[in-house]
């Protein structure tokens, strides 16, 4: 199965419904980028009037994580991925429409390939840069993921 963004967002609807619920989607995904938009409103905003910290993170990991799954469903193999560590950099108040970019989709393949090899659980940094309408940088996210063949 080819990822999509129509997939992926009906993907996220029924298996990660706070953040649809919240307004996250795919809007395009290739084999190495990935972007996810989200836009400030009434139900993701914290007391300051802009978007809670923890939306740009649902968005932010799903620009990383829909190219981890779709590359793992690619393998034919039984996967288990997961984050085991983050971090984030918040640069300005995020109102408007938030847009998340990942471009490190070439790091998974080695992951992959690896723990198919070996059976051993590898990991590898992805992040994902959120800019607001103006383009400017509101937040950066690194993810930590590891996967490991069951």
């Amino acid at each position: 199965m080819k990822a999509s963004p129509k997939k992926l967002n009906v993907f996220t609807m029924f298996r990660l419904p706070s953040a649809w619920w919240c307004g996250v989607r795919v809007r395009y995904i290739d084999e190495k980028d990935c972007i996810v938009t989200v836009r400030h409103r009434w139900i993701n905003q914290n007391p300051f009037n802009s978007m809670f910290w923890a939306v740009q993170g649902m968005a932010a990991e799903l620009s990383t994580g829909a190219m981890v799954i779709t590359k793992i469903q690619a393998t034919g193999k039984k996967i288990s991925m997961l984050v085991a560590n983050n971090n984030a950099n918040f640069s300005k108040k995020a109102t408007g429409r938030i847009t998340f970019t990942c471009n490190d989709g070439e790091r998974i393949e080695e992951a992959l390939r690896k723990t198919l090899e070996t059976g051993e659980g590898q990991t590898f940094w992805m992040q994902s840069v959120g800019t607001d309408e103006k383009g400017d940088v509101v937040s950066t996210f690194n993810f930590e993921w590891t996967v490991r063949a069951k």
